[in-house]
């Protein structure tokens, strides 16, 4: 009876406790909640809507009351890896032009940018994506509280697909910009934009992972990756931390249906203000050339480069007359690390020579013929002429066991092959199963699953979206044929 008695008191003394934690757990929720909601209050003034009407690409009437991405047919997404959000204009079914015409029509997002230097009294600056406003014939912009401008293209660059458009105002609320390098995954982060046309939603999520590259989506790559919901719309628009600091530019979604998936991707904002700030004050974007072409080192390269381990990038070639052959870099080197900064990665190694200012040397640490060398490179100024020299980076492939490379002129000039059409087979690892497949090394592979592969980037895309089985058309010495490879 006794004890009974001490576990009722026990019991009536916990009661209030519980209780307690329990408020203190919904009030903790309130402050998040509120986090958020505070979030929003600073960074949605500055996040516009932007739509794109192009008059000279026009297209049939669509269906007023169709799916919101047109038909089947036209559908943007479908079964793809990695798609821009409106690499396909999305057609507005409000508007029904004379004659079955319509003009195209686009939207995406973008955020006003207070650059550092040089900003003119009486323009705003708006940053968004390069496909979001690429061949535009008329650009609006729609703000938070209602206001509409007609907005022009100041900059564009491509290879990172940022842009910066401008409109005729003052006055406008930019948004704070915070430190990429101080980010950490796990944080909170917040996407605000407007995803199919819905303007200025607000979605949570976390940081995923930092310096995603290699993912084929722009030439140079070191995404944010986030779960926080990212769709069709959110393109071009901020990806704000707690304090309302925008950390980054959402750019990319992964979807094999063209909605939501938990992985989306964004442009550090470091790297999209330097980009901006070049675009703005010279007109044009300016990047280091070392004149090389790098690609990952593999176990069975490391082992054959008599490395201990894997760390370092391999030359593969080395241009003619470029700072790097000057400088007496050759193809076999293994470059273990630059500036004393640890080299790791093939996609952060190259946005990093691409920010290295033209003029300044560069000390890098090598490993050639079993010893380390130290070799200083002055970088130049990358043109068009010798972004053309440098081949892209091979990429490999571990699920089939090759790697392959994009054709360019110059290479194709070399092989005697065609430019721009399939992928050159640059090595095939001993026992995999390209190897038992038969597929040699020089050979072209035209076809991943019935779908024309035209770069490495493409080819990459395509065998990781497959399935187990992988169908491949190649070519070896004018003879083409179909190669059926299944996962291990």
């Amino acid at each position: 009876m006794l004890s009974l008695r001490k576990f009722i008191v026990l019991a009536i003394m916990l009661l209030p406790i519980s209780a307690g934690a329990q408020e203190d757990g919904v009030e903790s929720l309130r402050k998040t909640s509120k986090a958020f909601a505070e979030v929003a209050r600073k960074v949605s003034p500055s996040v516009v809507l932007i739509q794109v009407e192009d008059e000279a690409k026009r297209g049939k009437q669509q269906n007023p009351f169709g799916l919101p991405f047109g038909d089947g047919e036209s559908f943007p997404f479908g079964e793809d890896l990695l798609r821009r959000f409106f690499g396909d204009k999305l057609p507005d079914f409000r508007f029904n032009a004379p004659g079955g015409q319509r003009p195209a029509i686009g939207q995406g997002s973008g955020f006003v940018f207070q650059p550092k230097d040089k900003q003119l009294a009486n323009k705003t600056y708006i940053l968004t994506n390069n496909h979001v406003v690429e061949g535009a014939g008329k650009i609006s912009v729609k703000f938070y509280d209602g206001r509409e401008f007609e907005a022009k293209v100041k900059g564009t660059d491509p290879k990172s697909d940022i842009a910066v458009i401008e409109i005729d105002a003052r006055g406008m609320p930019a948004v704070r910009l915070g430190d990429y390098a101080q980010l950490e995954v796990g944080e909170w982060v917040v996407a605000i934009g407007n995803p199919f046309g819905l303007s200025h939603t607000l979605t949570v999520g976390v940081v995923s992972a930092k310096g995603r590259t290699t993912l084929g989506i722009s030439d140079y790559e070191d995404f944010i990756q986030t779960d926080a919901a990212i769709n069709p719309g959110n393109s071009g628009g901020p990806l704000a931390n707690l304090d309302g600091e925008v950390i980054g530019m959402n750019t990319a979604i992964f979807s094999r249906s063209g909605g939501y998936m938990g992985i989306g991707f964004a442009i550090p904002i470091n790297l999209v203000e330097r980009i901006a700030s070049q675009l703005i004050e010279q007109g044009e974007v300016v990047r280091g050339y070392l004149g090389i072409m790098i690609q990952p080192l593999t176990p069975d390269l490391a082992k054959s480069f008599d490395l201990k381990n894997e760390q370092g990038i391999l030359i593969a070639q080395v241009t003619k007359n470029s700072p790097a052959a000057k400088a007496g870099l050759k193809a076999g080197d293994v470059i273990l690390s630059y500036q004393g900064r640890a080299v790791t990665d093939v996609g952060d190694f190259r946005n990093q020579i691409a920010l290295a200012q033209p003029g300044s040397q560069i000390k890098f640490e090598i490993f050639r013929d079993g010893k380390p060398r130290t070799i200083t490179v002055k970088v130049e100024k990358m043109t068009d002429s010798k972004a053309a020299a440098v081949q892209e980076p091979a990429h490999f492939t571990e699920k089939l066991g090759l790697t392959v490379q994009t054709i360019t002129p110059e290479l194709a000039r070399q092989l005697d092959v065609k430019a721009n059409e399939g992928v050159l087979v640059t090595e095939v690892a001993p026992g995999s199963i390209a190897a038992m497949a038969d597929i040699n090394r020089g050979g072209v592979i035209l076809e991943v699953n019935r779908k024309k592969v035209n770069t490495a980037a493409e080819f990459n895309q395509a065998v990781k979206s497959a399935s187990n089985k992988v169908l491949l058309l190649v070519r070896e010495n004018d003879v083409s044929r179909y190669v059926v490879l299944s996962g291990r």
